[in-house]
């Protein structure tokens, strides 16, 4: 017990149309305090991204997506947001937004390890729903 830290997380979504309110995960954020870690995981279904929005463009919001990533990792090109502290850069990306990419609500956890925790949340999820569309 002693070598797990807390973590905080969100779901990415994609809500095409906002004002129908329909969504679906395509990421995940997550926070860990003690390790000074934020991470990134993100993949958009083209099959999924069609039937709900045909006329979004996938390259567009992997872009936007990207720049998630580089302010995770601090790097001097994602701007102003991309050097505050680990945590304000998590609660930005976190924030409640009314656009087509939001973020559910934070969950809280205890992990040993951030990086494996942020992969198996992804995996369960992200992918799972992927899977249980061509169910």
């Amino acid at each position: 017990m002693q070598d797990k830290v807390t973590f905080e997380y969100a779901i990415i979504r994609l809500v095409p149309k906002v004002e129908r309110e329909e969504f679906f995960n395509i990421g995940v954020i997550l926070y860990s305090k003690r390790r000074k870690f934020v991470g990134v995981k993100y993949k958009i279904s083209d099959a999924k991204l069609k039937a709900f929005a045909c006329n979004l463009d996938l390259e567009a919001l992997n872009s936007y997506l990207k720049s998630w990533e580089l302010i995770c990792k601090g790097d001097p090109s994602a701007g102003v947001i991309g050097q505050f502290e680990v945590s304000d850069r998590f609660r930005w990306l976190a924030a409640a937004r009314s656009t087509i990419i939001q973020s559910s609500k934070t969950h809280a956890g205890l992990t040993e390890d951030p990086e494996k925790e942020l992969e198996s949340i992804f995996k369960s999820y992200v992918l799972c729903e992927e899977t249980d569309a061509l169910i």
